[in-house]
């Protein structure tokens, strides 16, 4: 409304033409001024702030300006002594057509669609929410209905092509878009932001180290546990404190939710059918999380995996559910190492070695006892693996009544617990608690699933 008289008193003096997005009485009734009703002409003209000022040669933009200045205006319109009642500066407010509410809406509209996937009708009196149960594409929550306007805005998370193929998905090896990600990314609850750490995942998930299939195949209780590095942790606002592991957080709640939905809707993976579990694991729905980079004495999980930490990274681990590791009493480096060989003697179980790896979560009071006692993540590992050697005489097929056990001929030999590299540190959690967290992994090698990590990419 500021500039009403100006836009009035530059109508008499020269020929120009007012288009209003709200009010096609504003600032009056005339010839001069054009409703855009549609919001059509702001939208293809890119305005994000009124009033701007459009100079316009042979039916083409030549410049613009934005805002209100006295003194940028009447140079740009060549007229003295306009708005001298007015302040001299105003920097507008923002265009209809740039309105959260309607910007989506406005895309999908006047930008000719772009997505290439097949729309699905619904009834009348179907409930959104409801139809995505019946036809099977939730993972028995809820999830967001991925309209075309949503599907667009989360594409804008991405520099990528949305037709540009990420992966062939498992078990049915379809051939995965940008475009598909960004469906079940929508499905899944995420951001836009997060849409390159769910592409990422997508890429790791789906090769043939990973091995998705036999993940989904087997029946052991295991999935894509994703854990993240790197600077895009605190741009996309990820936990890596208190409840980590747990609710609360949006992204780390949707992100891991996000690969899981690709797998079961692109890539056919599903309970029942090629998913074999006997029980399955929270790590079935979607275990994501980040690394408390700053709070470690180690390096980064991240650069123990051969990353700068200058690089955002996602590590796919094929893993159970987490397990509570409880040490309140020990205050030395050497107490709480021998304690963790104990807890992570049984991971899987107490039978079988060198065949599965794991993660240690190790909290920040845990992490306290290396720091104080100067060790780094070499050492850490040194010490814990020389205490995971195993006797052979001890778990054997028949050793102590048991028949589960490794083969016979393993007896009378010291034994790894874990394959070389098996055992994965991250930091994480909340500062006040002397509890750490292991996750016990599924078959390593080439029989099974190797961790991979990527780095992320817009």
């Amino acid at each position: 409304m500021l500039v009403a008289p100006v836009l009035a008193d530059m109508a008499e003096r020269a020929d120009i033409t007012v288009v209003t997005q709200d009010d096609p009485a504003f600032p009056r009734a005339a010839h001069w001024v054009v409703h855009d009703d549609d919001l059509a002409m702001s939208w293809h003209n890119r305005i994000e702030t009124v009033p701007t000022l459009l100079r316009v040669d042979n039916g083409s933009e030549a410049d613009r300006i934005v805002g209100w200045s006295r003194k940028g205006w009447e140079e740009f319109s060549g007229l003295d002594d306009l708005g001298n009642d007015l302040p001299d500066f105003r920097p507008g407010c923002g265009s209809l057509s740039v309105d959260p509410n309607l910007s989506d809406e406005l895309a999908v509209r006047f930008s000719g669609s772009k997505l290439k996937s097949r729309r699905l009708e619904l009834a009348s009196l179907e409930d959104d929410m409801e139809a995505m149960f019946d036809r099977g594409f939730t993972d028995g929550m809820p999830v967001v209905p991925p309209t075309e306007a949503r599907v667009l805005r989360m594409l804008e998370g991405t520099s990528r092509a949305p037709d540009e193929i990420v992966a062939v998905v498992p078990p049915d090896l379809v051939e995965c878009s940008v475009e598909k990600v960004a469906v079940n990314a929508v499905m899944a609850g995420c951001r836009p932001e997060y849409l390159p750490v769910v592409l990422t995942a997508v890429s790791a998930a789906c090769t043939d180290e990973f091995n998705m299939h036999g993940l989904l195949a087997t029946t052991m209780p295991v999935g894509p546990i994703l854990i993240v590095n790197g600077p895009i942790r605190a741009q996309i606002g990820m936990n890596s404190g208190t409840n980590l592991l747990g609710q609360g957080n949006r992204a780390n709640a949707t992100i891991g939710r996000a690969l899981q939905l690709v797998i079961r809707n692109v890539g056919g993976g599903r309970p029942g059918g090629v998913d074999r579990a006997t029980q399955g694991s929270p790590s079935k729905i979607g275990l994501c999380f980040a690394e408390d980079e700053e709070g470690s004495a180690f390096d980064t999980f991240a650069e123990s995996r051969g990353f700068d930490r200058s690089a955002s990274t996602v590590t796919l681990f094929p893993g159970e559910g987490p397990r509570l590791m409880f040490d309140q009493k020990s205050r030395s480096a050497e107490s709480l190492t021998r304690h963790f060989a104990e807890m992570l003697r049984v991971n899987v179980s107490p039978r079988i070695v060198m065949q599965m790896e794991t993660v240690i979560v190790m909290s920040p009071e845990h992490m306290a006892r290396y720091r104080d006692a100067g060790w780094d993540r070499a050492r850490f590992l040194a010490e814990l693996e020389a205490l995971l050697m195993i006797d052979g005489d001890d778990i054997v097929a028949g050793a102590d009544g048991i028949e589960e056990g490794m083969p016979t001929f393993l007896a009378g030999h010291q034994l790894p617990k874990f394959p070389p590299g098996g055992i994965h540190v991250v930091h994480g959690g909340s500062r006040a608690g002397l509890f750490s967290t292991t996750i016990a992994g599924w078959v390593t090698g080439a029989t099974g699933s190797v961790t991979v990590t990527k780095e992320i990419t817009r």
